[in-house]
């Protein structure tokens, strides 16, 4: 009898502990068949404020705050009725407030790409590969067609192109000189712009090949601004000779056009229907920021005059003004 129970009680214990046992295996299938979470797709931005470091983390030097409405609305107001599409991002280095509109959105740069251009160069001369007063010359014919440039759109089509390097890159930033910013490339070449682009986190933007048009976005010229202002693509000697390069532009009927005078604007436009753009740093008593638009439109004219209002809009925000473009 007493060996019975016994046996009884045994068996329930291995009832038991198989049954435990199966929920546990069972409880493991079930867990490694779940998927794993990933993050949903980043939501389209269509004027409002977030953070910068949500956006493109490479812009994440410093802590970000949300943005005040009142900058959302300032730019929004001078957006309002525009024809085309824009892509906006806007930065203050002070106070870390942000706005994006079509921040990811593909454009050709135009000239805008003649900062990648700027920097390839001089980060050669700082590495002794060029010299500043070395003479480049190359014939039109020869650029063109190493370009993919036909006879029909080409502003030039015979005779030679010769500059230092230092007057090359002048004429190609202070008055976006075509063939200043062709003989550089060609000197320079394009697979070193591409490895630029590449080692400096600029994954949106492409030089283009074979006659391919370049092509990039606000976030990328954005990211290519901080960097320039924080002195992280070149050495302070080469870094300053940059900025002091965009603060001389020539070309100032977009971001600097209804600001005072004595605002500096490092900046570098670009217009090849049906693109105009403009990019660049302010430096005001109240902080700096970065700015960039784009514009895909067709009108030049329309678009200029809304890029200097939205200039104009962010800066009256920043420096306390009512903004009423």
């Amino acid at each position: 009898m007493i060996i019975e129970q016994r046996r009884q009680r045994n068996r329930r214990k291995n009832y038991l502990f198989f049954l435990l046992f199966g929920v546990m295996v069972a409880l493991v299938l079930i867990f490694r068949r779940q998927p794993q979470t990933l993050p949903g797709p980043v939501p389209q931005n269509t004027g409002a404020v977030i953070s910068l470091a949500t956006r493109s983390a490479k812009l994440s030097f410093v802590p970000e705050i949300p943005s005040s409405p009142g900058l959302v609305t300032a730019v929004s107001q001078t957006l309002t009725g525009t024809r085309g599409t824009y892509g906006l991002v806007v930065k203050n280095f002070k106070t870390g407030e942000a706005f994006f509109q079509n921040d990811h959105q593909v454009f050709e740069p135009a000239s805008v790409y003649k900062l990648w251009i700027m920097a390839v160069v001089v980060n050669q001369i700082q590495a002794g590969k060029l010299h500043e007063d070395d003479q480049l010359s190359a014939e039109v014919a020869d650029l063109n067609r190493e370009f993919f440039i036909s006879d029909t759109d080409a502003e030039q089509t015979s005779g030679t192109v010769s500059h230092s390097v230092n007057d090359a890159l002048t004429q190609m930033i202070t008055v976006s000189d075509n063939y200043s910013a062709l003989l550089l490339t060609h000197r320079v070449g394009l697979p070193a712009v591409d490895a630029f682009l590449k080692d400096n986190g600029f994954v949106q933007s492409k030089i283009g090949v074979n006659g391919q048009a370049p092509t990039t976005t606000p976030a990328d010229i954005a990211l290519f601004l901080e960097k320039l202002y924080r002195g992280q693509l070149a050495n302070p000697e080469f870094t300053e000779k940059m900025l002091t390069l965009l603060k001389q532009q020539r070309l100032n009927d977009d971001l600097p056009k209804y600001l005072p005078d004595k605002v500096a604007v490092a900046h570098k436009t670009g217009a090849m229907e049906p693109f105009v753009h403009d990019a660049g740093i302010v430096y005001t008593d109240f902080g700096d920021y970065l700015i960039v638009v784009f514009s895909e439109t067709d009108s030049r004219p329309a678009a200029e005059e809304r890029i200097a209002l939205v200039s104009q809009a962010v800066y009256q925000y920043f420096s306390g003004q009512n903004a009423t473009p």
